[in-house]
């Protein structure tokens, strides 16, 4: 689902960038029960980027019982990207936020939820709200694209990637 897209700051001077707020989430079904999916998907470790597509290298620092603040460098256009973010989790509701604290993304936040369906089954629900410079003014529809292109990006690497490892790990835990 792609949500209404907005501008922030339209009147910015020519040298300036528009900040453009993505909004958009997906549902990601899992053949696991929903605990087992949840302690999967928190149990943020330094191999982590194993599981990724792109070639990425994670450190993970526990700050709080449910808080860490993890540092992830990936490599885009062969440059070195060095992002830190916070994440908050909620064992009760099986939920966490991952907020970016610094990178080209700075204060964009995603929701995660585990949703039980059945006792063998649940669904993540991710929502996210992407913040991102942009040199010019997007139209509407322009927003509604990009937002588009993060939803089907996002949601893949859960499908190919994410989902298929919680799928086999969580049931060999």
């Amino acid at each position: 689902m792609v949500k209404s897209p907005s501008i922030l700051d339209p009147k910015r001077t020519s040298w300036a960038m528009v900040k453009i707020s993505l909004r958009y989430g997906f549902r990601q079904k899992l053949r696991v029960p929903a605990r087992a999916a949840y302690a999967w998907a928190t149990d943020f470790r330094n191999d982590d980027g194993r599981l990724f597509s792109q070639t990425m290298r994670r450190s993970v620092r526990r700050i709080a019982e449910d808080a860490i603040v993890m540092t992830d460098l990936t490599y885009p256009e062969g440059r070195p990207r060095r992002i830190r973010r916070l994440v908050r989790m909620d064992p009760q509701r099986m939920s966490w936020t991952n907020t970016h604290l610094n990178g080209p993304f700075r204060h964009s936040q995603f929701w995660y939820r585990i949703v039980p369906e059945g006792p063998r089954a649940c669904r993540l629900e991710f929502d996210g709200l992407m913040l991102e410079d942009v040199p010019k003014a997007m139209s509407s529809s322009e927003i509604a694209r990009r937002a588009r292109e993060n939803q089907v990006h996002d949601s893949t690497e859960w499908r190919r990637c994410l989902a298929p490892a919680l799928e086999s790990e969580a049931v060999a835990r």
